[in-house]
């Protein structure tokens, strides 16, 4: 690089010129230099911190010779993650735990497909504890559509479907043929289930619908939806959004979703609401977590889902990549509790 095309030159400056013809120049530079940064400083810190999400170098962390794992949902107890993943291999639903994140126990296949005509393939689901039991809420598929289905379990790992129908199936013109990638949680302040989930195409789902339920299995869409939808604004989320995961902290419910600059190109990124239904703001420094051209998720970041560690102050988020035809399960992390949104 020539020495013109340099961002900027360090010149050493003798006493005398701070008081001689060059002091107002040589002032100015100081000022540049050293107050103006000192100024800045407060609005740096309302805009909250810089959040770099950092990929664990043990990545991936579930996937190798046990085939394509995908799509995960976790339940942190007594300092034990619990994870149930979508394992397309076994057309089923898997379970495995770990005391870090990183490193996962055998796994064992926990719910399977039945003949029941609507769920030949069983894959993303959400689990939810709540009175001393296990709920799932899980993606029954066909070749041609997506529905919901529910189990309950007293130890998470054998489960007893609540209904031989599925809980919830595509209506709505928005939904076409598919609905999947249930996120539930319960609202103690409502005492209901709420569930966003993705309706659209069945290769990949359009935008996020929002539902509420009483006792998890009659449920009841939201009138205004599809609550979340693509941002044409916003290149790399432009085609579609899917598979938000919703987590309240404090006045917020923060979104944690998929964005499709295409069909196969995907990134993770991350939105809040004060009701988790409307007005939703994006996160200026999104997305944040994109493939890594020709490693394991080198094609697409697909299916986010974030636990904040209370005691250790940092986020742990697992996602699946994909590299060609085969995903498998990664994770990263944010130190600090503050996601990286302006302070109001």
């Amino acid at each position: 690089m020539s020495a013109s095309a340099r961002p900027y030159s360090r010149r050493f400056v003798s006493p005398p010129s701070l008081f001689g013809e060059n002091a107002v120049s040589v002032n100015r530079m100081l000022v540049a230099w050293f107050v103006l940064p000192l100024l800045l400083l407060p609005f740096h810190f309302a805009l909250g911190q810089s959040a770099e999400w950092v990929k664990s170098p043990d990545n991936p962390v579930l996937g190798g010779d046990l085939g394509v794992c995908f799509d995960v949902t976790l339940i942190q107890e007594e300092g034990v993650f619990k994870m149930w993943f979508s394992w397309r291999t076994k057309k089923s639903m898997g379970y495995t735990e770990s005391k870090d994140g990183v490193h996962w126990s055998e796994p064992q296949i926990v719910l399977s497909p039945t003949d029941s005509g609507w769920e030949e393939l069983i894959n993303r689901s959400s689990v939810v504890r709540h009175n001393g039991r296990y709920y799932m809420w899980y993606t029954g598929q066909t070749s041609g559509n997506s529905r919901i289905g529910f189990a309950t379990s007293d130890d998470g790992i054998h489960w007893t479907r609540e209904s031989k129908d599925p809980v919830l199936v595509p209506e709505a013109d928005w939904e076409k043929v598919a609905v999947m990638c249930p996120d539930v949680v319960w609202n103690e302040e409502k005492k209901l289930f709420e569930m966003r989930y993705s309706g659209g195409e069945q290769y990949e789902p359009n935008a996020i619908g929002y539902a509420t339920s009483p006792d998890g299995k009659t449920w009841t869409k939201y009138a205004a939806n599809p609550i979340f939808k693509p941002d044409p604004n916003c290149v790399w989320e432009q085609h579609k959004v899917t598979a938000g995961q919703a987590v309240r902290r404090g006045e917020w419910v923060y979104l944690f979703y998929i964005g499709f600059e295409n069909e196969h190109l995907a990134r993770i990124g991350i939105a809040r609401s004060k009701d988790g239904i409307t007005n939703w703001e994006r996160m200026p420094s999104n997305p944040i977590i994109s493939p890594d051209k020709g490693k394991w998720d080198g094609d697409a970041c697909y299916k986010p889902f974030a636990i904040y560690d209370e005691k250790e102050d940092f986020w742990r988020l697992w996602y699946n990549g994909r590299k060609g035809g085969v995903e498998q399960i990664g994770m990263a992390t944010l130190k600090g509790k503050e996601l990286g949104f302006e302070k109001k």
